[in-house]
């Protein structure tokens, strides 16, 4: 499988290990690793240059891919329209709703709606974004830390007339549970707000980008209230993913239509 390339920003060989490098595709992809990169873009570009795959996915380093999801990789990719540049196995449409399917461990559910077709979005959950390299895009370099760099690559797609698309891709992200959302998110908002004003509102996965911001305190303040009820909801990180790819019925995608 040589037109892929799976990259990964990681500062723990044991989430690594637990999660990414157990998916069967790294046996025959090529896996890249970023360590202790200062942000996900600049971990991103480098991993851009440092290899040279038509298709470049990038994943966080506690996700997992079930057996043969790089072969329906393939088949949707050539469902999507001639001008995609970006696609995810998760995104949140022009109006709003939430596509997958993906499992979620700190949400202990699979989210998002079936995306019978290619769904065009206006913003990624960052767990998975699958990069065309002929498209020219870069995840931008002024970006600091590791927020809102999916809303972001995925508005630089619209931008420049090209398509961002949601699209059928089951997979695990075995993700830990946080408690709040920190300084850096809320940092990470402002920037937002500055680059992209002429076309906010924008709907990232976790709140709506405004000109005003109120959408943000008010999440902020929910998401303080909800700690205790969303911790409730979480499975535990140690399950095996396969195992979790099990109970989801996607341990083996081959054949998936």
């Amino acid at each position: 499988m040589t037109d892929f390339v799976l990259a990964v920003a990681s500062n723990s060989e044991e989430l690594l290990d637990a999660n990414l490098r157990r998916s069967p595709m790294t046996a025959h992809v090529p896996l890249h690793v970023e360590w202790n990169a200062p942000s996900a873009a600049v971990a991103y570009n480098r991993a851009l240059d440092a290899t040279t795959a038509p298709v470049v996915i990038f994943a966080h380093h506690d996700v997992y891919f079930p057996r043969g999801w790089e072969d329906l990789l393939a088949r949707r990719i050539a469902d999507l329209p001639a001008d995609w540049a970006v696609v995810s196995p998760f995104g949140v449409g022009l109006d709003g709703a939430h596509f997958g399917p993906v499992w979620s461990s700190s949400l202990g559910q699979i989210v998002g709606r079936v995306a019978m077709a290619p769904v065009p979005v206006q913003s990624f959950d960052e767990m998975v974004i699958i990069l065309r390299r002929d498209s020219g895009l870069r995840f931008d370099g002024t970006l600091a830390g590791w927020h809102f760099y999916g809303t972001d690559i995925v508005t630089q797609a619209r931008a420049a007339g090209r398509g961002a698309y949601a699209t059928s891709l089951p997979c695990i992200h075995n993700d830990r549970f946080h408690e709040a959302l920190g300084p850096d998110y809320v940092a990470c908002y402002r920037a937002m707000q500055r680059k992209w004003a002429g076309q906010l509102p924008l709907r990232s996965p976790i709140t709506k980008i405004s000109r005003s911001g109120l959408h943000l305190r008010r999440d902020l303040w929910r998401a303080r209230r909800s700690a205790g009820f969303r911790a409730g909801m979480t499975v535990d990180t140690g399950t095996p993913v396969e195992e979790l790819a099990r109970r989801c019925g996607w341990l083996d995608l081959r054949g998936s239509l």
